[in-house]
């Protein structure tokens, strides 16, 4: 019964996996989500909230993931009325006590080709690259095409 009862923890845990990702170099990444595509969609929208609760500045350089031919760091603005998106290829800068938000309509990943659909309910992995805090593999939940920022499924 010990044993089931630990099992049925270790599940429950592992369905969350997208709410926090344990701190790396004082990183703190949460909320890593994925809008479902259909198929042959030749991109996904990918958003997460990264707190920077160290003392340094860092930058997230770039994201890895096997789901998709590549991944870029993208941010919207609107310009005279027209949204404009565009890639930031020099990475994204995470001052230090701060909190970096990439949701809908503003900073976001772009999973470029994937190589299946996303689909709700789901997890797709991404590798994210920090400039002073390293690597941290994080788990994106899948949610419905039409899910908004805090979407179906909050933790």
């Amino acid at each position: 019964m010990k044993y089931i009862l630990t099992a049925l923890l270790m599940t429950s845990l592992t369905a969350c996996a997208g709410a926090a990702a344990p701190p790396v170099g004082g990183l703190q990444v949460t909320e890593a989500w994925a809008r479902a595509t259909p198929p042959n969609a030749p991109v996904a929208g990918g958003y997460l909230t990264i707190n920077n609760q160290g003392s340094a500045d860092d930058r997230l350089l770039r994201v890895e993931s096997a789901a998709s031919q590549r991944v870029e760091i993208h941010e919207m603005s609107h310009d005279d009325g027209v949204m404009r998106m565009r890639e930031l290829v020099d990475g994204l800068p995470l001052p230090a006590g701060q909190m970096t938000s990439l949701k809908p309509g503003g900073l976001h990943l772009m999973f470029i080709q994937p190589k299946q659909p996303f689909v709700a309910g789901q997890t797709v992995q991404a590798t994210l690259v920090f400039q002073q805090a390293g690597t941290q593999t994080v788990s994106f939940e899948i949610r419905a095409l039409d899910a908004a920022e805090h979407g179906a499924k909050q933790h």
